[in-house]
């Protein structure tokens, strides 16, 4: 009975490796969407910011073409008011400078304002250099690792398929109907479960002291009473259950 129960671990291994297999590649396509969306957060977030330093840098631009053409204006006031003629020159070239220079002042201060803006802008993008400088590589470098990893996962599900087939042949008739019925009617495929600390590792149930002792000794098919899968000790475990009953 122990060379059919590790066949049948090594058969719900297999399984388990298979399911594990089939779910990677079926989520092949989200997985490297998801991928390519993270990547394109940090390229949007990038764009985003040197977008604003070449608004920022632009309205600047407009900024000083306003300031150098209202001092043209003001300089021809200044002018005027200089060879006023008569009161009413005067009065009119003076109003036009008073205005033409509030009008630059308010410019300046707006230009100002976006010189600290951009400064911001410039030094965000300074400490963001290696990033930027490095996302389209590093896209490029962790779409070709995923499209490897789906490589051996097809590869790997081939052969271990293959292998499969080969170790479920060997199973008696009676323990492979057993085997195909558990797995059907578990949601996770797992027919064969390993007890852990005591429990089923799949409902988590505590064993009864009596049927961790059949359980070690691996002489007959064990079951858990609650979710009815065959039960094993890991050979680890088992060994050392020994190595303390020799002691």
């Amino acid at each position: 009975m122990k060379a059919e129960l590790e066949k049948l671990i090594n058969l719900q291994k297999t399984d388990s490796e298979i399911r594990r297999l089939k779910q990677s590649l079926d989520t092949a396509d989200a997985r490297r969407a998801e991928l390519e969306r993270e990547f394109e957060k940090h390229a949007f977030s990038i764009r985003e910011i040197q977008e604003r330093r070449d608004r920022l840098a632009a309205e600047r631009a407009e900024l000083e073409t306003q300031i150098a053409s209202n001092k043209t204006y003001l300089e021809r006031a200044e002018r005027n008011l200089k060879h006023a003629q008569n009161q009413k020159e005067y009065e009119t070239a003076m109003r036009e400078t008073d205005a033409l220079q509030k009008q630059i002042a308010a410019i300046e201060a707006q230009e100002l304002e976006g010189m600290t803006a951009l400064e911001e802008v410039e030094k965000e993008i300074e400490s963001r250099a290696d990033e930027i400088n490095t996302l389209d590589q590093k896209r490029a470098d962790a779409l070709k690792e995923f499209d490897a990893e789906l490589k051996r996962d097809r590869a790997a599900l081939t052969k271990v398929e293959g292998g499969r087939d080969a170790v479920f042949k060997t199973l008696p008739t009676n323990l492979a109907a057993v085997y195909n019925r558990l797995t059907q009617r578990s949601r996770d495929g797992v027919a064969v479960a390993e007890v852990v600390n005591g429990s089923c590792s799949a409902c988590f149930m505590a064993l009864r002291p009596q049927m961790l002792v059949e359980v070690r000794r691996g002489e007959q098919i064990i079951t858990c009473e609650s979710c009815t899968r065959i039960l094993y000790f890991a050979p680890a475990d088992t060994a050392a259950v020994a190595a303390e009953g020799q002691a």
